[in-house]
């Protein structure tokens, strides 16, 4: 196959997300949470269109809580993050557009039920007009980063993680990656976030392309944070890669993550988990006096990007951060 998948920072048509119901995941903290996701697209829609996806039934609340300048579609969903059950959409060299429709089994089964996510890519598609390739390989958006350029970063503690795709072996799994996202070079990490038990490990919450040969990185500079070593480990694994074209990776530290309390309970709010729109940033906050030195990192190393922090702290309870819950369709350029 001759598709791609783009970089994120390439223009985007528009930016797909869904509207969070369900219960048994958030609990007390619904009502808190749908705003924190309608301010999460009301940001992004500054710089792009935005999509939101909602069940049947509560495309009015979406509406009412996201404002005119965000379109509302009623398809079923089981749940709300959208980087991991939407399709993954890559280009051709003609500037065909097509979603790739991975499975998705609720990250190892964490979550019942989940069938309804496992066929929103398809129904969406559908929906949009687009062209559908599909996939029998579980994978989510979020365990994966790429610079559109033939390079492909994940963590082996998500990818290889037995509650994904136990027949598959490394090498099967990156041949897929290959036929289905037009990767050439595939970086592995060892690890994701340690307490990300949500994910297994997801990649967007600790390395990020942000250019071509750039990647920003989770490098926490207290010793006590339970991914001290963890990160470093990491970083290394980076420094001695260079990525499908040869070039040694520029990398750009990223502080301490936030902890906050929601709900009773301690919470990561992951600086890393920020969404490239076109011309901006959408980056989670925590409300906390550190915010202003993370944002001024992404700031140099997305010098020609607007950065907006959105608080997100339940969002963050509920495993995820603002680049989980959108998903980029790139625009479609037309080749002469």
């Amino acid at each position: 196959m001759s598709f791609r998948m783009p970089a994120e920072w390439t223009e985007h048509e528009r930016c797909l997300m869904a509207w969070p119901t369900r219960h048994d995941l958030w609990g007390t903290v619904l009502e808190a949470v749908k705003q924190e996701y309608a301010d999460v697209a009301r940001a992004v829609a500054e710089f792009e269109p935005v999509t939101m996806v909602a069940p049947p039934g509560h495309g009015g609340e979406a509406r009412a809580r996201c404002g005119e300048g965000v379109e509302v579609i009623e398809l079923p969903l089981d749940d709300s993050w959208f980087r991991d059950s939407g399709p993954v959409f890559v280009v051709g060299p003609d500037g065909r557009r097509a979603g790739v429709d991975f499975r998705f089994n609720a990250w190892g089964g964490k979550h019942h039920p989940f069938d309804s996510d496992d066929r929103i890519s398809g129904l969406l598609l559908d929906r949009l007009g687009e062209r559908t390739v599909r996939s029998e390989m579980i994978l989510e958006g979020g365990a994966i980063t790429v610079d559109g350029e033939g390079t492909l970063i994940t963590t082996e503690q998500c990818l290889l993680h037995p509650n994904r795709n136990p027949g598959m072996s490394r090498v099967e799994i990156e041949a897929e990656l290959t036929a289905r996202l037009g990767v050439t070079k595939v970086i592995w990490l060892p690890y994701g976030g340690l307490l990300d038990t949500e994910t297994d490990g997801h990649v967007d919450g600790v390395c990020a392309f942000v250019a071509p040969g750039k990647v920003v990185v989770q490098l926490p500079d207290d010793p006590t944070h339970p991914d001290y070593a963890r990160m470093r480990a990491n970083r290394a694994v980076l420094e001695a890669s260079t990525d499908a074209s040869g070039r040694r990776l520029e990398i750009v530290d990223l502080p301490q993550s936030a902890f906050v309390e929601v709900a009773g309970a301690p919470v990561e709010v992951g600086y890393l988990n920020f969404y490239l729109a076109n011309g901006g940033v959408v980056v989670p906050i925590a409300g906390l006096p550190q915010d202003a030195e993370v944002l001024a990192v992404i700031a140099a190393a997305c010098p020609d990007r607007k950065v907006v922090g959105v608080p997100t702290p339940v969002i963050a309870h509920g495993g995820g951060g603002v680049h989980c819950i959108t998903q980029q369709v790139p625009a479609v350029v037309p080749v002469a």
